[in-house]
Order: C-alpha cells, then structure tokens, then sequence
C-alpha cells in the first residue's frame, strides 16, 4: 500500500529551500515537483516574462518566471509560470540568504502557459485558488491555439473573462503595460 506524505507549511519551505535544483509545490498537503515543460512553454513563459519586465520599474515590481510562488492556504502554495510582485512585498528579505520565495497577498498579474502535463490542473484547480485569493489579474496563455485569456478582478470580487487571439492585450492592473500576444506566441 503506497503512502503520500503530507507537509506542514514550514516542513514545505524547508524542502522547497533545502532542495532549490526542484521546483516544489505544495497540493493539499502533498509535495508534488512541477514538471518540465516543453521549449514552447518555456519561450512563451521567458518571452511574457522579460517583456513585463522591459515595461515595469524594478523599484515597484519583480518580475518572477517559474520562480515565486503563491500562497493559496497553509497546505496549497503553486508556482505560477510568470508572476508580477509588488517590490515593496520583497524588499524587506532581499538580504536573507532563507527568504522563501511565496507570497499569500494578491498580486498584481499570475499568468499560467498551457502544457499537456499540466493543463487541465493549471485551469481547474490553480484558476479558482488565484480568484480565491484575490489576485488582480490572471492570464492562462495557449501558445498553441494562439490565444490568451485575462480573468480581471472587478470592485465586488467578481472576475470577468475575456479572450483575445491577437494584438496588444493590456495589463489593466499595471496601467501603460501591455503584451503583444502575436509576438508572443510567434513560433
């Protein structure tokens, strides 16, 4: 009979730091290593990534690719593929050799790049904790169908959903920002 080992949240933060050549997250409870992803993916995410961050001042903003993570409950942290992260949430562990990379305050802009290993898990399970948590703006990027779909958090909670299949698309939570999803899911 095969058990699952179940963390606590600081028995998570040991592993996630303890082993930094693995990339963590934390499903109810259960550690479970974020897969590889396809070149695409990786370009995608790299692309979305440097062209945020082309657009933003680094004293206001970290930009994050595959790195930060979010903090959903004590028994749910995900890695978002890109993450945009409000400078003054970091500055205060900059110096700290252990500072743990996670954050349960809503961000500005979590973005997910769809892959067959992770897609499904990607729009039904993280979609709904990222709403939950009150993050601004969340976008789920298809490189393949060439599309891009911004849920944006409006003044009573609730999301709207818009999809776009190309152009410039706004960041309406970083005002002046914004991505042209022709470039980039040019393949």
């Amino acid at each position: 009979m095969a058990t699952t080992t179940v963390l606590s949240e600081q028995e998570y933060r040991e592993l996630a730091l303890n082993d930094p050549e693995r990339k963590w997250e934390l499903w109810n409870g259960v550690p479970v290593e974020k897969p590889l992803m396809s070149m695409l993916h990786e370009d995608v995410a790299t692309y979305l990534g440097v062209a945020l961050a082309n657009q933003l001042d680094r004293k206001d903003y970290r930009v994050n690719v595959n790195g930060g993570r979010t903090r959903y409950t004590a028994r749910n942290f995900f890695i978002p593929d890109v993450a945009v992260i409000p400078a003054a949430l970091k500055r205060p562990f900059e110096h700290d050799p252990r500072a743990f990379n996670a954050f349960a305050e809503p961000l500005p802009l979590v973005a997910e790049v769809w892959s067959p290993s992770t897609g499904a898990y990607d729009f039904e399970t993280k979609l709904r904790a990222y709403q939950e948590r009150g993050d601004e703006e969340i976008w789920y990027v298809h490189p393949y169908e060439r599309t891009l779909t911004a849920w944006r958090r409006q003044p009573d909670g609730s999301y709207t959903e818009t999809l776009y299949t190309g152009g410039l698309v706004p960041v309406l939570s970083l005002p002046g920002v914004a991505i042209d999803l022709d470039a980039l899911c040019a393949l």
